[in-house]
């Protein structure tokens, strides 16, 4: 079954967001040594909830995008479409993760597809 296994959440300021979500629920939040202004947030224990993210916004009124693991991505995006969706992105490699995309459901809400390496 597919499940939401990440979440990020868009900042103007992402270190001001650091502070907040370090300071409110205590979650530990590392810079992540990518190619952009990317936060990973860990918020416990993984069996009892998710992981994310924070990361610099890019548009305005951009919101909290959750995804979806998947076995194949590329057919979920196909999936997509046909049910009435939209592919934002095309697929994109997140090196030694897998492959991500993001889409938009029939309500105009943007979420991430991503396939594991091992999938």
């Amino acid at each position: 079954m597919a499940r939401v296994i990440h979440f990020e959440l868009n900042a103007d300021q992402p270190e001001r967001a650091v502070q907040f979500y370090e300071n409110v629920f205590n979650w530990q939040i590392i810079k992540w040594d990518g190619p952009e202004d990317y936060w990973l947030i860990e918020t416990g224990e993984v069996k009892q909830g998710i992981n994310g993210a924070i990361i610099k916004r890019r548009h305005p009124g951009e919101t909290t995008v959750n995804t979806i693991s998947v076995v194949d991505i590329e057919e979920f995006m196909e999936k997509i479409r046909k049910a009435g969706g939209k592919v934002l992105t095309e697929k994109m490699t997140i090196p030694g993760v897998g492959y991500v995309a993001y889409c938009q459901d029939t309500e105009g809400n943007t979420f991430g597809i991503i396939q594991d390496l091992q999938a």
